[in-house]
Parts: C-alpha cells; structure tokens; sequence
C-alpha cells in the first residue's frame, strides 16, 4: 500500500489523458463516490443515536443507483453503479468523536468536485482530496478493506483511550460495484495540507534497502523522498524544544505498541517539511498561484486532525521557537541543522499491512538475498522498535539546554579562589606571629639578654631595646592557577625553617603561582650584616 497524497500536488499532466482504476475512468469514480457518499451519510442522520454495538462493527448496508434514478436516488450521467457502506453507525461514532457533523462531512466531499492527486507509491492506488483540503479519500485493495473492517473494534478502542495519535483517521470504509467491478474506497484525514508548500516530502520506514526515491519520482515538482535520501539531505535530523520533543516520541512509541499489537508492520512516517525562511520569499508567488484567499482554509475544522493537535491536543505549541501563527495550519515547529525555522505535518500511513503469510514469506526470501534487518517487510515487534529506533536517533531530535559559558565559569572559580586564599593568608599569618612571639620570647630569655648586656658595657650611652615585630612588613598575593593543591615536592602541610638567631625578618612575601603557595620572609638590611639573621620559607 502506497503512502498517502503528497502535498495536494494535483495530477499533472496530460488533461486529456484520463487515469483509470480497474477499467474505470477517475472521473467515474470520483462522481459514484460523492453520489454514495450523499445518500447513505444523509439516511444515516434519521436513525437514532446509540452505543456501538459488537455486531455494528460488522454491519454492510447497500444501495443501487442507476443512472436514471430512482424514488429515493438523483438521476446522474455515469453507469448504473451499487453503493456498499461499512460499519455505517461505527464510522458514525469515529466522526463524531473527531468533532465531524454530519452536514460539515457532507459539505467537503459533495459540495466540489474532488481533486485527483499524484501517487508516488508502486500501488497504483488513486488519491483524491476534498476541496477544502480536510479529507483524503484512496481506493485500497479488497485485502486491505477486509483487514479494516477487523481491526475495527481495537481501533474503536484505541481511540476511546487516546483520540491523540499520529495513526491514520478513518472516517468511512465504502464499495462501488458497477460491471462486476469492486472498488474500495476509504476517507481519511488529510496529512499534507495542499495550501502549505511542502519543500521536502519523505516517507520513512526507518529501513534501508531500496528505500531511495526513484528516477522518475525525483522528476516531479514535488518528489516524495525515502530513508536513505533523508539521511543524506538532513543528516543531522531535525531539533525540536524538549516539551515538543517528548510529546512527539511519546506519540510515537504508543501507536507504534498498538501496531505492534495487532500485529501490523510495513506503515511508513509520512513527513512534510515546510521551511519558513523560502516561504518568505515565495509568498507573492504562491499567492497568485493558489485560490483566492476568501476559499483558503486558515485551518484544518477536524479536531485532532493537525499535527501538532495529534501529538499535545489544541492550546499547546512549541515554546521558543516559532511564535503562534494561524498561518502555520497546525505544523509542528522545528528547526533544521542549518538553524532553519520549520514547520512539520506528520502521521503514520499504510497501516493495513498485516504480518501474515504472504508477508513472511516475503521477508524469508528477501533475507536469504539481503540483510534480513534492513529490508522493510519484517515481523511487527522488530519492525516498531527499529521505526522507533530510527525517529528517535537520526530523524528527531532535541535542543540541547544552553550550558554557562566557560568565561563565566572562570570568573565565578576565580572568585572563590580569592577569598580561599584570602583565608589560608590570614591563618599562615597569625601562626606566623604567634610562632615567632614565641621564639623572641625565649630568644629575649637567654641570648639576647647576655647580648645586649656586653653590649652596654662597652657603650654605656646606649640602651638596650627590642626589635620591633613584623616592621614594614608587606603581603602580596599573586593568582595564576584556577585550583589550589599542595605541591607534591613538599609532602607535608607545613615545613618551616628556623635560625636560631635573635633576628627577626622585616619583610615577607605571599606568592601563589603554578598551583603552589610560597611565603618568604627575608631579613632586612641591617640584618644582612648579622650573621645570625634568619630567613623564613613557608611552603604549601
């Protein structure tokens, strides 16, 4: 199954060449559908509302409408056709939940002619979407109608617990049978809104073999992209805020266990990325090539149907990036590697593949031929943790909190280292004092005193005094390392070095460089010429 509908680019191309599916003209198509559509949304409104029952699930109500009419169908100019709805009161309750009425259904699929658009899958699936751009409607293969229809009650489920998800929104499972045809059709939400130019479209399985876009699809104005081609184009991923980026994961790693769950595998991410920077400048363009504004639709009605509802629900944004914009249609802000602002539109595709025999024997063969890890088709538990693995590690990412800068972190451990030093100064020094307070004390007792005895016999006009302590004495504190340790040559916290001289020093200095505190205390001039004068080293 092809992903979906890339960015409303209508089908180019040859206007006279018509697309057909089964033998059927597009145009066949597209007007059985709006006509089945019509009636059996309009004959549902006059049954009463009730709870779902199991056995609605399972329900298939049918409808001829030949071309002629007839008392309860228009006349139309296509052939006579039969018109088949699915679980009518189920896909009720499911429009019902996303805030769709009736009459606003009716409205976007009915009112305009639907817009064919191009297929960038291998299906040959045919797109259609509604003129106001809320809608999707694809034809699916009877196998995936079938796996709809019984997976139904697990979705009906699933969205009763978390209406939030980037899983597919199905809003009514049809049939159309004219000449022994059936063809299947399925409404869905609509990922890619046509009103945003999408710069980049890529459909990500988070596998690698054969997962590049191919020639012909890189020829098209607006190419859809594949794994490895994202790798190369944005090979840093994609950056979000933290808040942004949690929900989104969040999201993510929940309906990848309800896949797992019901055993599907083989679903594909599709991403749209507008770039805001270019959207500038190609504003006057797009203007005068899209409709008019008074039919452009600021936003999509479906609630939950934006990407940024599906992953936080209406009143969240992401903060910092980009400012709150009605332009932005619901986009999940972000930014690119380059600093780019971006707006991204998301959701999970191609869910009706069931991992059943068919596939496991498609992944046995492609195994024996290729890495059996990197092909897409693998058993569901595999396939989810590395889709997750993937999206969590090289597509999204998250903006790293800025961290202080190293200037400021210098300043603030200088600082601290000051006023550490500032204290080991004041210590050193009042040991100091009181360290040679007591040395001159004992000093005075003995030597001195005998000193200055002899002295004043030969100059008895002289008096006998004491030095004083620490005169003229000077601090200077020098800073050139960011950390404070002992120097390894001096193993102990302290070693001091005393003569036993009766001087005292008259100068010293305190000296922190290279990580090492030295004190140095050196004698002054008078007591150079004694050759009992004493230096004093403190090192730390």
């Amino acid at each position: 199954m092809s992903s979906a509908a890339e960015n409303g680019d209508a089908a180019p191309g040859k206007q006279n060449e018509e697309k057909t599916y089964k033998k059927t003209a597009s145009s066949a198509i597209k007007g059985a559908i709006q006509l089945g559509i019509g009636y059996t949304v309009g004959n549902l409104t006059s049954k009463p509302e009730r709870d779902v029952l199991m056995q609605d699930f399972y329900v298939v109500e049918s409808v001829f409408l030949p071309s002629e009419g007839s008392n309860l169908t228009p006349a139309h100019h296509y052939p006579d056709f039969r018109f088949k709805t699915y679980a009518p009161l189920a896909f009720r309750y499911f429009r019902e939940l996303f805030g769709i009425k009736p009459d606003d259904y009716l409205y976007s699929i009915c009112s305009e002619p639907l817009i064919e658009l191009s297929n960038p899958g291998a299906s040959g699936s045919l797109f259609f979407v509604t003129s106001d751009d809320e809608f999707i409607i694809k034809t699916v293969q009877h196998k995936e109608a079938e796996f709809l229809q019984k997976l139904l009650p697990g979705y009906y489920m699933n969205l009763n617990q978390n209406p939030r998800t980037l899983l597919p929104k199905f809003y009514g499972l049809y049939c159309m049978q004219s000449g022994g045809i059936n063809i299947r059709i399925v409404v869905m939400n609509n990922v890619l809104p046509r009103f945003m130019r999408m710069h980049f479209t890529y459909d990500l399985k988070g596998s690698t073999y054969k997962r590049r876009a191919s020639r012909k699809e890189r020829e098209k104005s607006n190419p859809t992209f594949k794994d490895l081609d994202f790798l190369q184009d944005m090979h840093e991923g994609l950056y979000f805020d933290t808040e942004t980026y949690n929900a989104l994961m969040k999201t993510l790693q929940r309906d990848c266990r309800v896949l797992e769950s019901f055993k599907i595998m083989d679903y594909s991410l599709l991403l749209g990325i507008h770039i805001l920077d270019h959207s500038l400048k190609e504003k006057e363009e797009e203007t005068s090539q899209n409709v008019p504004d008074a039919k452009r639709p600021g936003m999509q009605k479906v609630l939950y149907s934006t990407a940024m509802e599906s992953i936080q629900g209406p009143g969240k944004s992401g903060d910092g990036i980009i400012p709150e914009n009605p332009d932005t249609m619901g986009g999940i802000p972000a930014k690119s590697h380059k600093g780019e602002k971006l707006l991204l539109f998301m959701g999970i595709i191609d869910i009706l593949q069931s991992y059943r025999l068919m596939k496991k024997l498609e992944h046995s063969w492609k195994a024996l031929v290729y890495d059996g890890d990197t092909v897409s088709v693998h058993r569901p538990s595999f396939y989810a943790d590395r889709f997750l693995k993937f999206m969590n590690s090289r597509v999204f990412k998250k903006i790293q909190a800025l961290k202080a800068s190293p200037s400021k972190k210098r300043c603030n451990s200088i600082a601290a280292l000051k006023a550490t030093s500032q204290e080991i100064v004041s210590s050193i020094s009042q040991e100091w004092k009181d360290e040679k307070r007591d040395l001159l004390t004992e000093g005075q007792s003995f030597s001195s005193l005998d000193e200055e005895a002899l002295g004043s016999r030969h100059r008895p006009d002289l008096v006998p005094s004491t030095p004083s302590l620490f005169e003229a004495a000077s601090l200077a504190t020098t800073i050139s390392s960011s950390s404070l340790y002992v120097n390894e040559h001096y193993p102990h916290d302290r070693t001091t070095l005393y003569s036993n001289s009766k001087g005292l020093p008259s100068s010293s200095t305190f000296t922190l460089e290279e990580g090492t505190i030295y004190l140095t205390a050196e004698p002054n001039a008078l007591e150079m010429q004694d050759d009992n004068a004493s230096v004093l080293d403190v090192y730390l």
